[in-house]
């Protein structure tokens, strides 16, 4: 049996942020992802693609694909912008007050804690991270 997938490309800005949240939030309901996993995939759909519209400056593109698997569902994002490794960025300061801390690095942090095997590569000038939101987080 296939696995449902969805893939999308789009450019770079906030209202295209918007459509892939409902994109996704259609691709969960039709392959019936568990309430709390569909919660979280919209999430990381929502950071990683909020990353490239406020940082990756030049960009073209985002493409995001979520793969069902028995595991929870793998993710790949792509970009055409900067290079930018999410994985290698220092980790957010979470243990201080929100007066105190500075601003971002919590939707990496998020990434991080939420996914599994996340990896990073750059190659032929697009950025590209694959990782996997597993069913029993």
């Amino acid at each position: 049996m296939d696995q449902p997938r969805m893939t999308l490309r789009l450019p770079p800005g906030t209202e295209e942020v918007a459509r892939l949240l409902d994109e996704v939030e259609a691709f969960a309901e039709e392959a019936e992802i568990p309430t709390a996993l569909a919660m979280r995939l919209a999430l990381v759909a929502e950071e990683l693609a909020a990353n490239v519209v406020m940082h990756g400056t030049g960009a073209g593109y985002f493409a995001f694909t979520a793969t069902v698997t028995e595991a929870g569902v793998a993710i790949l994002f792509e970009d055409d912008g900067p290079a930018f490794d999410p994985l290698a960025a220092p980790e957010a300061v979470t243990g201080a007050g929100v007066d105190s801390r500075e601003v971002g690095g919590l939707g990496l942090h998020l990434l991080r804690k939420m996914t599994r095997g996340a990896a990073w590569e750059r190659a032929g000038g697009v950025n590209r991270l694959t990782c996997l939101l597993p069913r029993d987080h």
